[in-house]
């Protein structure tokens, strides 16, 4: 399908690896120009000129912690007039409401709150005038249904969950759309991170520890990140402009709920 977004220009956050890895190669694939951030330059520039040889499109690169006010300045200044925006960051570590200080909630809310919100005020103003934008935040399952050991990341992303349905129906009438994808368990570090955790704690090994998560999951494995990008490709093309404050399960249905 051809989705109607070639020769635009997207920025995608965290995008080096991963499932903004992912929403990168898939928005190439479909001839949009990116500018591509992480904080681990080495690792941004591989992917890069890996998605620049495949696609042929112009790939900007900036390193840089867009979660900072000079990272988010110097991310925003490098992108320009963006068309598509895909908000992305590593969510904070798991652990015990009573683990937890106010320092850590406030770590949590600027990295995956109020950065997307920050991100969202300085490029939708351009996307109203110019008529069409899309946005697509990377979330959580967790918004649907709360995961006890990540209290810190179901706290921070149900917020900025609140901000989008409100303000995805403000800028509607404009041609812009503001959209939550919402993972699961994908085959990422983020994953691996999580299953160490279940490693260390439970005294298994990684294999028995993955295959333990993927029983929860009626899909009996995990998502990959090129499945991930095809989503958030398809959201930000022209033909979902009447997909508005919606949020989207990949998760293999681990989320049991009826809506």
């Amino acid at each position: 399908m051809d989705l109607g977004i070639r020769g635009k220009t997207a920025l995608v956050c965290a995008s080096s690896k991963g499932l903004g890895r992912g929403c990168a190669e898939a928005l190439a694939e479909a001839g949009v120009d990116l500018v591509m951030n992480a904080r681990g330059a080495e690792a941004l520039e591989a992917a890069a000129a890996e998605i620049r040889a495949a696609h042929g499109v112009r790939v900007t690169t900036v390193a840089a912690d867009v979660t900072t006010d000079a990272g988010r300045a110097e991310v925003l200044a490098a992108a320009g007039a963006v068309d598509i925006l895909v908000t992305n960051a590593g969510g904070p570590p798991p652990g015990m409401w009573s683990d937890w200080t106010r320092d850590d909630f406030i770590r949590a809310l600027d990295a995956n709150m109020l950065t997307p919100i920050a991100l969202m005020t300085a490029l939708l103003p351009g996307m109203i005038d110019r008529g069409w934008g899309r946005v697509v935040n990377i979330t959580s399952q967790s918004v649907k249904a709360p995961i006890a050991q990540l209290g810190l990341s179901n706290a921070a992303r149900t917020g900025l969950t609140g901000y989008v349905a409100g303000t995805s129906r403000q800028v509607a009438p404009f041609g812009v759309t503001i959209n939550n994808l919402l993972p699961g368990i994908h085959d990422t570090d983020r994953a691996t991170a999580l299953d160490g955790g279940v490693v260390k704690a439970q005294g298994i090994s990684m294999d028995a520890a993955r295959t333990q998560r993927m029983a929860t999951i009626p899909a009996r494995r995990y998502g990959t990140s090129a499945e991930f990008g095809a989503a958030c490709a398809f959201l930000c093309s022209a033909h979902a402009g009447f997909i508005v404050g919606q949020n989207i399960l990949l998760d293999g249905g681990a989320t049991n709920a009826t809506l």
